[in-house]
């Protein structure tokens, strides 16, 4: 078990990174996001541990994360939540950092939306957030500190057509983030939901074709009018963006942060 003592709230262990220590749950962590979160934190010193429902693709990133391990997690089962949080609480004794990155998407119209998919794409973002949550926010309380960092979009701020299962979850986990925050602060815990734009990961760049089909325009078109038309910023965002701003909000200097909407969208939402 990690016996290390936690640092007091504000404040760093002396002579270590900011991190040193910590404990830190990050699901999804197979792919492109979950995988990059997961770097800047055990950059910092923390001890990584990488979710994935597949677990070959979270050993992978383990792999060349030093001190990380992979685990098997299937956010959408509730056993699977509660048995990752148990094992973890077992072996280190402490989860002090969660963050809820797993996510899919399924583009469709409404009136042809597989019932099947929206009740799967709630599951995973919705339900996983919160069974994580409940289940991790006693190990935090008891260490007297925590960070929850849940990955949102702008369409937890705006809406798109044909992606009606997906912009519901991601309002829902803004809303869920924001109760949470008001929760758990007496205990030293902060929750706040990162809502980037499109960033270049499989899962954005596997909507681009039927996105196409649905709209009865060019891949090209959806890129450019679709996809970058509304931001100023004329790109997509790398994941190290986004990790940047999750590894910010895990810090002693993020203490004051907490129930935000932390959009990262090339002015998107500026209009």
């Amino acid at each position: 078990m990690n016996d290390v003592t936690a640092p007091a709230q504000g404040q760093a262990p002396s002579g270590t990174r900011e991190l040193q220590g910590r404990v830190a749950l990050i699901t999804g962590g197979g792919g492109a996001i979950g995988s990059a979160i997961a770097r800047a934190l055990a950059g910092d010193g923390a001890t990584a541990v990488i979710a994935d429902v597949d677990l070959a693709a979270a050993e992978r990133v383990a792999a060349f994360i030093p001190g990380a391990r992979a685990a098997q997690l299937d956010v959408a089962d509730r056993e699977s939540c509660r048995r990752v949080v148990a094992e973890i609480d077992a072996l280190d004794g402490r989860l002090d950092i969660l963050v809820n990155n797993a996510g899919l998407q399924f583009v469709a119209p409404i009136d042809d939306y597989p019932e099947d998919r929206f009740d799967l794409l709630m599951k995973v973002m919705v339900y996983g957030t919160f069974y994580l949550t409940k289940d991790a926010l006693p190990l935090m309380r008891r260490g007297a500190w925590g960070r929850i960092v849940n990955l949102g979009s702008i369409h937890s701020l705006i809406a798109s057509p044909n992606k009606s299962a997906y912009t519901a979850a991601k309002h829902a986990i803004l809303g869920f983030t924001r109760a949470t925050a008001l929760e758990a602060a007496v205990d030293g815990i902060t929750a706040n939901c990162i809502c980037p734009t499109y960033v270049r990961t499989p899962l954005v760049m596997n909507q681009i074709e039927p996105q196409a089909r649905t709209l009865g325009i060019t891949q090209e078109q959806v890129v450019n009018e679709v996809m970058l038309g509304p931001a100023a910023v004329k790109r997509f965002l790398e994941a190290d963006e986004v990790a940047a701003l999750a590894r910010f909000l895990c810090s002693n200097a993020a203490g004051g942060i907490t129930g935000s909407a932390q959009v990262i969208d090339g002015g998107w939402t500026a209009r």
